[in-house]
């Protein structure tokens, strides 16, 4: 199946919805399908990154990575329906025999922060463009959404394929039970970096006495929706000229409606503070909040995400 470049509009029944201007980068896109059952967001971080990775001096495999995975906690966080301080996306790679020994992100309306830990030294033997398996050996992947109001599920699975896109459809498979499919791509030359990606999912059947989608994995529209998404290339989607709604508009311009929900704009945000980090420490025993004072009474601390530092006494 081929998708065309060009098509009459009035074929199309194109709904935007409160859209104003166009999307290029550091910005959600949501759409959807609704004759298709599929709901889909669109995203394409340029200053969002630079801002992240400004942090810490990553090497360009450790930059490739935490980029690829800004960009999947942007598409997951948002899918979530409460938007504000009390709904949170967090993903976090952990293993303990891998190079990388630690890579989270999240996404809180719209603020979008990420760290990476790993070996300096068993990294540089690793070559120019080392695989997942090489970046973590057995690790696991865990996606947790918190919705406010003690609302929080989470699900656990091994860091498996080629790319975290990879291991994100297979949370979404096994923990979820939704279809997904995740197309992701980035560029890097020295300091400068862009990521997009694409997340798309076919929805369940909800209404009470019929079959749920996501037990028909073979069902013929999302075979349809997926099989038109995949078409999407790696320069389309980091094309600073081509728009979000464009390439939406290029994949499905043959649908009879596309409903488009323009998303948050997006932006690096630690939530790190003085008062925060007191707060924390105050759980602490007095006699190992001695231990933590240096000579000069204070207790030093560090924001991973953010590299800022604190100097508190109490």
């Amino acid at each position: 199946m081929r998708r065309g470049l060009k098509a009459s509009r009035a074929h199309t029944i194109w709904a935007i919805m409160n859209t104003l201007t166009e999307t290029f980068a550091d910005k959600l896109l949501g759409f959807t399908l609704p004759t298709r059952n599929a709901r889909a967001r669109a995203v394409r971080l340029d200053t969002v990154i630079a801002d992240v990775l400004s942090a810490h001096d990553y090497p360009p495999p450790v930059t490739h990575l935490l980029s690829e995975a800004l960009v999947l906690a942007a598409l997951m966080g948002g899918l979530l329906k409460a938007d504000g301080d009390d709904a949170q996306l967090t993903m976090q790679a952990q293993t303990k025999t891998g190079v990388v020994s630690l890579l989270v992100c999240d996404y809180r309306g719209g603020k979008l922060r990420g760290y990476a830990d790993f070996d300096a030294e068993r990294l540089a033997k690793l070559g120019a463009n080392p695989s997942l398996s090489a970046l973590f050996g057995e690790g696991f992947l865990a996606i947790t959404f918190e919705t406010g109001a003690e609302q929080r599920y989470q699900g656990i699975v091994p860091l498996e394929g080629e790319t975290l896109a990879e291991a994100c459809e297979a949370y979404f498979s096994q923990s979820e039970q939704v279809p997904t499919m995740i197309r992701i791509a980035s560029r890097s030359s020295g300091t400068d970096c862009v990521a997009a990606g694409l997340l798309i999912q076919h929805l369940p059947d909800g209404e009470e006495g019929r079959e749920r989608l996501h037990v028909r994995l073979d069902h013929p529209d999302w075979e349809h929706v997926s099989t038109m998404a995949s078409t999407i290339s790696h320069d389309e989607l980091l094309d600073p000229s081509l728009s979000l709604e464009d390439i939406t508009w290029r994949l499905f311009h043959e649908e009879d409606e596309i409903r488009i929900q323009p998303g948050n704009p997006l932006a690096r945000g630690c939530r790190c503070s003085a008062d925060y980090y007191v707060s924390v420490l105050k759980r602490f025993p007095e006699s190992e909040r001695a231990e933590m004072r240096g000579e000069d009474g204070q207790i030093a601390v560090d924001c991973a995400f953010c590299a800022k530092k604190f100097e508190l006494a109490l």
